[in-house]
């Protein structure tokens, strides 16, 4: 159970941090700050003026310090717009200032040409993109305003690949530069959504209300402890910002019985924001058994009791139902099995600006996972005398060219164990206490500190089974320095000390360095020359399943356990590993219009778990592993594999309406230790010279379904009533298996790994029009070539497809009474 005297201790500890100091300026009514560029110089004599709803209250001008400062005159919501030659205008969140309080508002203007953002995920603290050396993009809403899903926009990042079995709804992964699916650390609001072990299901996480997505990419389990492995990902949900409510009402619908509705309510009255979202999205898709559903609801809400304090409350619930018909391009005949999933994320957090200097944070959140697969009902051509279901009689080309006939495997009858309906139920719950405090020493060093408790449960059982389950009690502590040498020269250095409930203490380091040879200018063909480097490690636990086939505790738990655990030495499964560095140029060009990135990158992924079946063992020379307690094989760390490679990316601002971007990754990954199938390759008659993964790729070959070579572009109009995007990935052919097996329980379907999946090119067309303040008419097209494509050799994808709507809006600014 969770460790309340854990949490008590911590807000015992922060309270005493904070309860001698009061609300910042409980006796003035004053809001200042100052108003830097992207590399944090001042800048003077720019325009800064006092936002009271849509109304200018007041207007001044920044000192040679870069300062500003109001005299309010009464409570009330405010927003500060600053503004200077050769900069972009921005405006601030809304802060609520009583007349009798002070508040500090800082702003960084972005150049004209090409937006700055601010990232949380780099740094721990809000740091514009421009002053960190590590590889991170963020996208806001503005970028993928009709997307469904968040695995959309994913597929515009450099380094970034997507995965989806199937259509709409099948599983789905994030390969971050290579990367296992199951490295990257998800959180929602500052909550890890990932299930124990790293897996996240991007097939499931709509896009509404995510107003703000980052992705990192490298470990940084200094910040964020276990499973921050190749990278992260952080979604926000949107704010409340009217002070009038707002409603809006999407709906749309489109081929294949697809439809989808949104509806959301938001504002401002005083201390309080709110914002609340509720989006369902229901298609049969254009495969037999293959229909999708998805319920999602997100709410965000926050209370701002002063100028100091801020609470926050955000909730994110889903459920899910999906069939799921299996590769059906490899047995012909669709599965008769589904997945339902009821997900909620949930988080209070308490920020606290102590002082100027001082900020305080602690956060609770929970995660509760519940995964039910069930296969209803044996599928396929039964054959009694070896009692096996097969699938028809297929035709099989890979986009090697190797092609091969025959019926494989589909299903095992009851003498193998199976039976029907056959259940796999996965719940699983997290729940975490979180504290940090950050402290700027000086206008260019930033200290901090944190704690991490959190508490993990979960179980896996399949119908017939034995319920295995777990328990963890993990510890996280963070210690990070960041800052500057004359806004020139930009570093983070910091470790994170992991002491985790199962593998016990781990390290995890890591070091950017970003140096500016010329600072960006508007004016120059070229200008705003970055350098960049950046090191790290990271750590994984493994999942719940690995760890209830340990062949250390399978041979624990033997009478000589001890004994044979001694004599052949094997250990405890461990964490997985990873170690990457990277380094690389940022360029701006043509008077900062467009900008290009250059980035090598060197992974390390090591003491990967895997699955290695007894036969294997027993080849390794392990000859404990012919006891009767590993007849079906047991988890080892036993994997490791190389992931380099460079990325490019580019932007460019055509003109005031039209902006394009786009990226190119190559790269060379290499398995280089693997237990499970280095032992014994695998062998198809038919083609008796290739060695063949058939489970998982041989050591020297490339991992699963990564592409050597990928990329995509963007093309984006907006103007007036209208806006437009056009965008495409592009993706090369990978290695991959079909995993099968023949009705004589042979290899002769099996095809070579190396270019077994072809290559795709997947475009999408959207837009809209918004034909009055109220009303806006929107369509979005994918996959316009209607492209024949699997993105997991045998699951194909879907052919074009077609939504549009309407969304109508209902109060806000707009309707703001005189």
């Amino acid at each position: 159970m969770f460790d309340l005297s854990i949490f008590r201790r911590t807000l015992l500890l922060l309270s005493l941090l904070v309860a001698p100091l009061t609300a910042l300026g409980a006796d003035g009514g004053t809001l200042h700050g100052t108003v830097t560029d992207p590399l944090g110089a001042v800048i003077v004599s720019a325009t800064v003026e006092l936002l009271d709803g849509t109304s200018v209250a007041q207007a001044t001008k920044t000192d040679a310090a870069g300062d500003y400062s109001f005299q309010v005159q009464k409570s009330a919501r405010y927003q500060v717009r600053a503004v200077a030659p050769t900069f972009q205008a921005t405006t601030s969140n809304a802060v609520f200032l009583a007349a009798s309080g002070k508040a500090q508002v800082d702003i960084t203007l972005a150049t004209q040409t090409l937006t700055e953002q601010v990232t949380v995920t780099a740094t721990g603290t809000p740091t514009p993109e421009a002053q960190v050396g590590v590889p991170v993009s963020v996208l806001t809403a503005d970028q993928y305003r009709y997307a469904t899903e968040v695995q959309d926009p994913l597929r515009q990042i450099p380094g970034a690949q997507v995965t989806q079995t199937g259509q709409v709804g099948g599983t789905t992964g994030l390969s971050i530069r290579g990367g296992n699916i199951n490295a990257n650390k998800v959180l929602v609001d500052g909550v890890p959504a990932d299930d124990i072990g790293g897996a996240v299901e991007f097939a499931n996480l709509d896009a509404v209300g995510i107003d703000k997505i980052e992705v990192l990419r490298e470990p940084n389990s200094a910040l964020y402890g276990s499973d921050a492995l190749a990278g992260v990902v952080s979604l926000t949900t949107t704010r409340g910002s009217t002070l009038l409510p707002l409603l809006t009402y999407s709906g749309d619908g489109g081929n294949f019985n697809s439809f989808r509705q949104v509806g959301t309510l938001s504002g401002t009255f005083r201390h309080f924001d709110y914002y609340s979202a509720y989006a369902r999205t229901d298609t049969r898709n254009n495969l037999p058994n293959d229909a999708f559903h998805n319920g999602t609801y997100a709410g965000n809400f926050g209370w701002t009791p002063n100028t100091a304090n801020d609470l926050r409350f955000t909730v994110r619930r889903l459920a899910v139902a999906a069939d799921q018909p299996n590769a059906i391009l490899l047995y012909g005949i669709p599965d008769a099995a589904s997945v339902k999933e009821q997900d909620t994320y949930y988080s209070a957090a308490w920020n606290n600006q102590t002082t100027e200097k001082w900020h305080n944070q602690i956060r609770y959140g929970g995660l509760r996972l519940n995964y039910n697969f069930t296969d209803f009902a044996a599928t396929g051509i039964y054959d009694p005398d070896l009692d096996v279901y097969l699938g028809a009689p297929v035709n099989v080309q890979g986009a090697n060219g190797y092609r091969v006939n025959g019926q494989a495997i589909f299903q095992y009858g009851t003498s193998y164990g199976s039976t029907y309906p056959n259940n796999y139920l996965a719940p699983s719950k997290r729940d975490f206490v979180y504290a940090q405090t950050d402290y700027r020493v000086n206008a260019h060093i930033v200290a901090l500190g944190a704690f991490k408790y959190e508490d993990e449960r979960g179980s896996t059982v399949s119908s017939g089974g034995t319920p295995t389950s777990i328990e963890r009690g993990n510890y996280s502590y963070t210690v990070q320095l960041a800052g500057d040498i004359k806004n020139r020269l930009y570093y983070t250095i910091g470790s994170g000390l992991e002491d985790n409930g199962l593998f016990g203490f781990a390290a995890t380091p890591r070091a950017s360095v970003a140096y500016y040879l010329f600072r960006p200018t508007n004016s120059g063909w070229l200008s705003g020359t970055k350098l960049n480097f950046s090191f790290g490690k990271g750590i994984k636990e493994p999942s719940i399943y690995y760890q209830s086939i340990s062949l250390f505790d399978i041979l624990g738990a033997l009478p000589n356990g001890s004994d044979l655990i001694k004599q052949y030495g094997v250990s405890p499964i461990g964490p997985e590993t990873s170690r990457t560095y990277d380094g690389g140029v940022d360029q701006q060009f043509w008077n900062g219009r467009a900008r290009a990135t250059l980035t090598y990158f060197h992974n390390e992924f090591t003491n990967g778990v895997e699955f290695v079946p007894q036969s294997a063992l027993l080849a390794l020379g392990l000859p404990a592993a012919s006891n009767p307690a590993v007849e079906f094989g047991a988890a080892v760390n036993s994997q490791a594999f190389r992931a380099q490679g460079f990325e490019t990316a580019l932007e460019y601002k055509i003109g005031s309406h039209l902006f394009a971007r786009g990226g190119y990754t190559y790269l060379d990954a290499v398995v280089q230790r693997s237990f499970s199938s280095s032992s014994q390759p695998s062998y198809n008659p038919n083609f008796p010279t290739i060695q063949i993964g058939a489970f998982s790729p041989l050591v020297g070959a490339r991992p699963f379904r990564r592409a050597p070579h990928s990329g995509y572009f963007g093309l984006t109009y907006n103007r007036s009533k209208w806006y437009g995007s056009f965008t495409g990935t592009l993706v090369g052919r990978r290695d991959d298996s079909d995993f099968l097996t023949d009705s004589e329980f042979g290899n002769t379907l099996l095809l070579p790994n190396r270019n077994l999946d072809g290559a795709y090119q997947r475009l999408e067309l959207g837009g809209g029009y918004q034909v009055t303040r109220s009303l806006t008419a929107y369509t979005d097209m994918q996959n316009l070539l209607s492209e024949h494509y699997s993105e997991a050799f045998g699951f194909p994808a879907l052919p074009f497809t077609v939504r549009a709507g309407i969304k109508v809006s209902f109060g806000g600014e707009s309707w703001r009474l005189k």
